[in-house]
């Protein structure tokens, strides 16, 4: 007969209140685990998250210029200042605005009409160069009545003017109001908040 000893499972001491409950690694473990190279290897999906963080970024900063959310606006339209001037430019009606389209308008003309009639073209074109020109002093004089309001308002509100603010209000006078940037938030005729 052959004395086989019965398998019984080896018996775990339990563990003691406090312990971790496993063995403590060793040194070579632990450095093994905090290596990491100190540039990413992976650079494509490096590239990747940056273009997916720079994206998201765009997204919220277009959001906001289209909703007025000032705290995630990009860096030139925030302030008290810049909202002032925004406000200034938006609550009255600029030559500019109504100037650019129709400037465009008679460009497609003078692009068509020497195609129909040679003749009439010489005879339009007179009319159209006085139209560009007096339109584009009409835009010089209310750029400078702007220019004036603008800084009036600024210094009456805030004590002087800061570089680039008027420059600012003038070209965003010069943009037609649906397509600005931010927003416009008041109505023409209202006061500035």
């Amino acid at each position: 007969m052959s004395s086989q000893k019965p398998e019984t499972p080896e018996s775990t001491p339990a563990p003691r209140p406090g312990s971790k409950g496993r063995p403590t690694r060793t040194r070579r473990e632990a450095e093994a685990a905090r290596r990491r190279p100190l540039v990413v290897t992976d650079r494509k999906e490096a590239r990747r998250r940056d273009r997916e963080r720079a994206s998201a970024q765009r997204a919220k900063s277009q959001q906001a210029l289209m909703t007025g959310d000032e705290a995630n606006m990009p860096a030139q339209h925030r302030g008290p200042e810049r909202r002032l001037v925004r406000d200034l430019v938006d609550s009255r009606r600029n030559i500019a605005e109504y100037f650019f389209p129709i400037a465009l308008v008679f460009m497609v003309i003078a692009l068509v009409v020497p195609l129909i009639r040679i003749d009439l073209y010489t005879v339009m074109s007179t009319g159209m160069i006085i139209v560009l020109w007096g339109g584009i002093l009409l835009c010089v004089v209310d750029g400078f009545i702007l220019r004036r309001r603008l800084r009036a308002a600024l210094t009456e509100r805030y004590g002087s003017v800061g570089q680039g603010l008027v420059g600012y209000g003038i070209m965003r006078a010069m943009q037609i109001r649906r397509w600005r940037l931010p927003r416009a938030q008041i109505k023409h005729g209202d006061a500035p908040r």
